[in-house]
């Protein structure tokens, strides 16, 4: 039996360049779709054992097609097929219930090897995605008595955007949230830090250690 695959992205030479590289497989199959829209019905008439999303595409993200999609199909095993870095998004993409990565840079070989551990429901994470993500939490010594503070790697990021002096609108777009949940972070942020600004956040992170001293942004 041929393992059928569903490869999602709005650029047509890519779709159509990675079918004919994994369809040199014998047995695999691969559906290809543009219109990010028309997936849902799709997924809904035709079973896959791997589904292969690209990051970004217009009108949603990969994160945000893979928790529609798994509402129809819970079980579903999603790859993100992306050329963008996956690191700054890991969290949110895991969240969102994906079960692993495949870089648009990947031989043929890889690619399926890939979708060969995917359909064994084997989680696929790149070695180099590895070690970018061994990063811990950034403790933060409080007053005496009171419970130690932890800086995650989401604050972190979003500490990093800050310094780079963009809108909220701008950070949200990068870090792939809504403003509202930017807005819910930044507010956390700020008591955890005991600052009411972002010329303070910034400050006392400096101070701290969690950003350079120098503008390196």
């Amino acid at each position: 039996m041929k393992m059928n695959i569903l490869l999602v992205d709005d650029h047509r030479s890519v779709v159509e360049g990675t079918k004919m590289l994994i369809e040199a497989e014998p047995d695999m199959n691969v559906t290809i779709e543009t219109d990010v829209y028309a997936v849902p019905d799709l997924v809904r008439l035709k079973p896959f054992d791997v589904m292969l999303l690209d990051l970004y595409m217009p009108h949603v993200n990969g994160a945000d097609l893979t928790r529609k999609l798994l509402e129809y199909v819970p079980d579903a095993v999603i790859l993100i097929y992306s050329g963008f870095e996956i690191a700054p998004h890991f969290n949110l993409l895991m969240e969102s219930g994906v079960s692993g990565f495949i870089a648009k840079t990947s031989t043929r070989e890889q690619l399926i090897q890939a979708l060969r551990c995917a359909a064994r429901k084997e989680a696929i994470v790149p070695m180099q995605l590895l070690r970018q993500l061994r990063r811990q939490e950034i403790v933060i010594q409080g007053e005496p008595g009171k419970e130690r503070q932890t800086i995650t790697q989401e604050e972190d990021k979003l500490l990093r955007e800050l310094a780079k002096g963009k809108s909220n609108k701008e950070i949200s777009k990068t870090l792939m949230i809504s403003q509202r949940s930017l807005e819910y972070s930044l507010t956390e942020l700020f008591q955890k830090l005991h600052v009411g600004s972002r010329v303070e956040v910034i400050k006392k992170a400096k101070q701290l250690g969690i950003l350079p001293a120098e503008d390196l942004y």
